[in-house]
């Protein structure tokens, strides 16, 4: 057995800090790769690997020979044979459609240039289209759990290699699923960002202005990681979009998540069954699951291939199709063929409907933190594709379809198996750049599993905490009266997207005064230096940049806007009060926080 199998990230680093070397261990690696595979469409030869071993030592060279600064240093990689590859062939498996590229698809540039070196292109269902991984003339990838079953796709091969443990992540697409179906089907990670968040400069276009580059990773952390490094902003890429400036790292505590209120499994009670015993699971956690009326999602989920969205896909392969239509998967065509019945009318019709289910989805997740959905509704065999190859594909998209038309970001995780032995995994949506939230709050759910790492029997290993820093674009503030959660003043915060982080302790250099004459009442908080202080209670709040002039405007003298000392020795902005107004207050100091004062007040009220 190659001693690199199910290797996730951290120990692929750990290797070569300790004195590993990059040629040792890929050479092994490569050679234990077996063609034959129908996960892979080529494998890296021994030219192709040594070219970039040597533009690995180049980059470690220019780098001082400090391997920290190159964070995928010697970290082999998959790449969905859609997606460029300098040095390989690119065929989106179709055979007579393939050429080799000059140049690297910028996200492969990216990670080659972090030091992760590409070992192989892997099979998907052709050009993209489908969520099944048996439309492709290299073979069907079958499950990595039971052969008889789908992988999913359309990044089967992608999924598959790193369930397996072949590589510890790899690159696919996703337009309606492609990263998120096979990566449930196969128990790993399945990081569907924000569109335009990775650049698709270098991918064959199923529907350009809906494609994402997704990624699949055995753990979050690496997911995440990968991610970080990959999600640049592209000048070169008419759909690469420029993150804003404020991007939440959390929702709130307790956040709100919109479940189907009916959902549909189409007859798949076993799928039904994990899904209920799911919900159960994030009951238990702080999490508020919210059923909601899924009909607007499902309408334009329907848009995506039963409206004039196909005619996308066919303006991808128009002339090749005309030229060499025989040469496709005759059930890919079809599909593709279904532009002819659109007219331009048409597709302005489906525009304007999409603009208005965007709407009311908009509306529908206003109070919503996001949605919680399964993955995959069924779990379809082989034999069930053959005999109803469209039927059983659109039924996977379900919770899927309508992502990317809604521009929301997606986040697919394991969930545990279903009483028949094969993985189920559910999926995390949330508005755009809403990306490293879906991370935050998927880490806090994985954190209670007990997982293995894709099909390989491996244990997941501890994760590392997200980091609890300020989201760029955001500025902290401890709120420590009126602010605080479910009291007067909140909206405040929730109303320019403030996001609750924690709730935590000042340093024990602080009193807490009652003010007198304020409505609603306030507290007013003392920096003191004679050793009379105590830790009071605050929560910390991450506040829009941009909102927080309108937000201390809003501030009514004797209070302001300083700085504040945590428990941990962190400082923070936070309320302060100014001291004439302390001389008529009553010093609350021994309550330890503004909750519990009130509490006492309201005590001694009910019992006068």
């Amino acid at each position: 057995m190659l001693t690199t199998l199910a290797w996730t990230l951290p120990q692929w680093q750990s290797a070569y800090h300790n004195g590993t070397t990059p040629d040792h261990l890929l050479s092994a690696l490569v050679g234990h790769l077996d063609p034959q595979d129908p996960a892979w469409i080529s494998i890296a030869t021994p030219d192709q690997l040594s070219q970039q071993l040597v533009e690995l030592a180049l980059k470690l060279e220019q780098s001082s020979g400090d391997i920290s600064r190159l964070p995928l240093y010697g970290v082999p990689f998959a790449v969905k044979d859609n997606i460029d590859v300098a040095g390989f062939p690119t065929t989106a498996a179709c055979p007579a459609y393939a050429y080799k590229p000059k140049a690297d698809a910028h996200t492969v540039a990216l990670l080659k240039a972090a030091g992760a070196i590409v070992v192989g292109k892997t099979n998907l269902d052709q050009f993209a289209t489908g969520l099944v991984g048996t439309r492709s003339p290299y073979g069907a990838v079958p499950n990595s759990f039971k052969p008889e079953y789908i992988s999913g796709g359309s990044s089967s091969g992608s999924a598959s290699t790193v369930a397996r443990g072949l590589v510890p992540f790899s690159l696919g697409t996703d337009t309606a699923g492609s990263g998120r179906v096979p990566a449930s089907l196969n128990n790993i990670i399945g990081l569907k960002g924000t569109c335009g968040a990775m650049s698709i400069r270098g991918v064959v276009p199923a529907c350009r202005s809906l494609d994402v580059v997704s990624i699949f990773a055995l753990t979050l952390d690496d997911a995440s990681m990968v991610f970080e490094l990959a999600a640049q902003y592209d000048a070169a890429e008419a759909y690469s979009r420029q993150a804003p400036t404020a991007r939440p790292n959390s929702f709130s505590q307790g956040p709100r998540l919109g479940i189907p209120a009916s959902p549909q499994f189409y007859g798949d009670s076993v799928s039904a069954d994990a899904w209920e015993s799911t919900l159960a699971q994030w009951s238990d956690l702080d999490v508020e699951l919210v059923p909601i009326d899924f009909s607007p999602f499902s309408e334009l989920a329907a848009l995506l291939y039963d409206g004039p969205w196909v005619a996308e896909r066919h303006a991808a392969v128009e002339i090749f199709m005309r030229d060499h239509g025989s040469e496709m998967n005759p059930v890919v065509r079809g599909i593709i063929e279904q532009a002819k019945k659109f007219s331009a009318t048409d597709a302005f019709k489906a525009e304007y409907r999409r603009a208005e289910l965007r709407r009311t989805i908009e509306q529908i997740m206003a109070p919503l933190s996001g949605l919680l959905v399964p993955s995959a509704p069924t779990f379809p065999t082989l034999a069930d594709l053959l005999e109803e190859p469209v039927n059983r594909n659109s039924e996977l998209g379900t919770y899927t379809n309508f992502v990317n038309l809604a521009d929301m970001c997606a986040l697919a995780i394991p969930a545990g198996f279903r009483s028949d032995g094969l993985p189920f995994g559910v999926t995390l949506i949330g508005r755009a750049w809403h990306d490293k939230a879906l991370q935050t709050l998927a880490q806090q759910w994985l954190a209670t599993q007990t997982l293995t790492l894709g099909a390989t029997n491996q244990s997941v290993p501890a994760s590392t905490p997200i980091s609890p820093e300020v989201a760029p674009g955001y500025l902290r503030v401890a709120v420590v009266g009126a602010h605080l959660t479910g009291m007067p003043l909140n909206s405040q915060l929730t109303e320019r997207q403030a996001v609750l982080v924690e709730e935590t302790l000042t340093a024990p250099s602080y009193r807490l005064f009652a003010l007198a004459n304020t409505t609603p009442p306030k507290p007013g908080l003392q920096h003191v230096t004679d050793g009379s202080g105590k830790s009071i209670i605050v929560e910390l709040w991450d506040m829009p940049i941009e909102h927080f002039g309108s937000f201390v405007g809003l501030i009514p003298a004797p209070l302001g806007i300083g700085s504040l000392t945590l428990a941990d020795g962190r400082t923070v902005k936070g309320f302060i009060c100014e001291g004439w107004a302390l001389a008529d207050a009553t010093d609350i100091t021994d309550f330890g926080g503004w909750r519990a004062y009130l509490a006492e007040k309201a005590a001694e009220k009910a019992k006068a």
